[in-house]
């Protein structure tokens, strides 16, 4: 636990604590030498109680002890502003697949391949670096609606805690990164051929925040353990090849695969550094 300040006996610090426990900054009040004295569960959430406390609780924020429990919905205007990479990363996913037809019109699929198409409509052996987008591009393909849905409800879930703990350039960075390996080790082990989703990155982002609360654990990426059994238990059958027997496609398992493993890498070094500090 980080001591995050100390104030007066006397002063009430109710708006305080609910307004932290209404965004879900894990936190608690003890007395000590006449004092009280907030107890956060790491340093970045002893900086928010630092801030709120000298600027002041915006009263229009301040929720009732009956709603105080539960986190408020946020309104589109804040959203855009707490997590607008989240929001941007999804949005470009949506656009894709609506001018790609869900994967149907082959004319704007081919723009997002991770290798460029031959005139003659074959798809070609090796990257070509004088189109660096194809590198990422195909974690904005989908082929279907389920395909889309699952994809993107679990982008919002784990996207956005990363952003709200440590920014959206972060969030960035590490989408780009765990899309870059994730399509590289697809195209080592699968060939070329045609491939796409955000699962490669959802499975980076898993692996980034499943080790990093390993070794930091903070209020953010507290993730039920169900999700973590449940996307590797999905992981597992698919690498198994029930999941294609089944009729769902083939799958691009070495794309997650090389995500959950950058994604496990960075989450254990930033982890690592922050239980460090």
């Amino acid at each position: 636990m980080y001591r995050a300040l100390q104030c007066r006996l006397d002063e009430d610090l109710s708006s305080l604590t609910h307004f932290l426990r209404a965004r879900g900054v894990a936190h608690r009040i003890t007395e000590e030498r006449g004092q009280q004295v907030i107890w956060t569960r790491d340093e970045a959430d002893a900086v928010i109680v630092r801030g709120l406390y000298a600027q002041g609780v915006p009263e229009s924020t301040v929720e009732s002890t009956s709603s105080a429990a539960r986190p408020p919905r946020l309104a589109w205007q804040r959203m855009a502003r707490l997590i607008p990479v989240t929001l941007l990363i999804l949005l470009m996913t949506a656009v894709v697949a609506l001018i790609t037809g869900l994967g149907s019109n082959i004319q704007t699929v081919i723009l997002f391949t991770f290798t460029p198409v031959t005139p003659n409509g074959y798809i070609t052996a090796a990257p070509d670096m004088g189109q660096w987008w194809r590198l990422v591009a195909p974690m904005f393909l989908h082929f279907g609606w389920l395909h889309l849905a699952f994809n993107a409800l679990w982008y919002w879930e784990l996207g956005r805690r990363i952003e709200l703990r440590s920014g959206g350039w972060w969030l960035l960075g590490l989408t780009l990164l765990f899309a870059l390996v994730s399509n590289i080790a697809q195209w080592l082990f699968g060939g070329p051929a045609l491939f796409g989703g955000l699962s490669g990155v959802l499975y980076g982002l898993l692996g980034y925040c499943w080790l990093y609360q390993t070794l930091a654990p903070n209020v953010h990426f507290d993730l039920p353990r169900g999700v973590v059994v449940m996307m590797l238990g999905w992981l597992v059958l698919c690498l198994s090849g029930v999941v294609t027997m089944l009729g769902f496609g083939a799958i691009a398992n070495a794309a997650h695969v090389g995500g959950l493993a950058v994604g496990c890498l960075c989450g254990a070094i930033a982890g690592g550094l922050q239980r460090r500090r």
